[in-house]
């Protein structure tokens, strides 16, 4: 037995630390969008893999026999790729995913399909406005120039993103709600955007909107084709024959 896992999420963090410590053999893979990726008690590679062929190959050559899509909920390329490899290569593929958040009382959701459609919902009148979706889309919402955006990023820009009137706060979750309740006032913010991304380290930010009135776009996630997911290490161990827990939900 042999895993990889495409990590960059906590989940993938938390269960390279359950393999290491079982000594199952495993590889952990990130993207290498940040530039100080947490350490991992397992051998680490970072970068893209070259599409579908290229992540076949590896897992060829690396003699993988299972294989963990940890990544972030919206990491849909990667995704495809790992499901698609996985197949061609005929090795046993999950995904190891966060339950998605849903709205309670007194929230204000404005549900959203992608990017394209979170630009066109603020469609309007200048607003103060918290984009909590990471770097790669902010120049989307250059569509939309009339608002003051408040940039929450893990790194600091390269560049400056080509918003007229932003401002960027660096921060790494996990957050709080004291935190994110200061940031909101502090900046005056009038509306947040954010990804479904479910899981405990940012859900403060929606916990936060809903105590101060605020409405929400929430970016949904991207639909990919059926797959076996779970939600915890545990399940990802039954999975693999090192956890006889019958009461894991091993996914479908």
């Amino acid at each position: 037995m042999k895993v990889l896992i495409l990590g960059g999420t906590s989940e993938a963090s938390a269960l390279a630390s359950a393999l290491a410590e079982r000594s199952i053999p495993a590889l952990f893979s990130y993207a290498g969008r940040v530039s100080a990726p947490k350490p991992q008690p397992l051998p680490t590679r970072a970068g893209g893999f070259g599409g579908v062929e290229g992540l076949a190959t590896f897992l060829a050559d690396n003699r993988i026999t299972h294989l963990v899509d940890a990544t972030h909920p919206f990491a849909e390329r990667m995704s495809r790729n790992a499901l698609a490899a996985a197949q061609r290569n005929g090795i046993r593929v999950i995904a190891l995913t966060r339950p998605t958040w849903e709205p309670i009382a007194g929230d204000r959701w404005e549900r959203v399909a992608g990017i394209d459609a979170a630009v066109n919902a603020l469609a309007g009148p200048p607003q103060r406005v918290l984009l909590a979706i990471g770097r790669l889309h902010l120049a989307a919402f250059a569509a939309q120039p009339q608002h003051h955006y408040l940039l929450r990023l893990v790194d600091r820009p390269e560049a400056p993103p080509p918003l007229p009137h932003h401002r960027v706060t660096i921060d790494r979750g996990p957050f709080t709600l004291d935190g994110d309740l200061a940031l909101l006032r502090e900046h005056g913010v009038e509306r947040l955007v954010c990804k479904n991304s479910g899981g405990d380290g940012a859900v403060s930010k929606l916990t936060a909107a809903r105590q101060l009135g605020l409405p929400v776009v929430m970016i949904e996630r991207p639909a990919l084709p059926p797959r076996r997911e779970v939600h915890s290490s545990d399940a990802i161990l039954t999975w693999l024959g090192h956890n006889s827990d019958p009461d894991v939900d091993l996914g479908v």
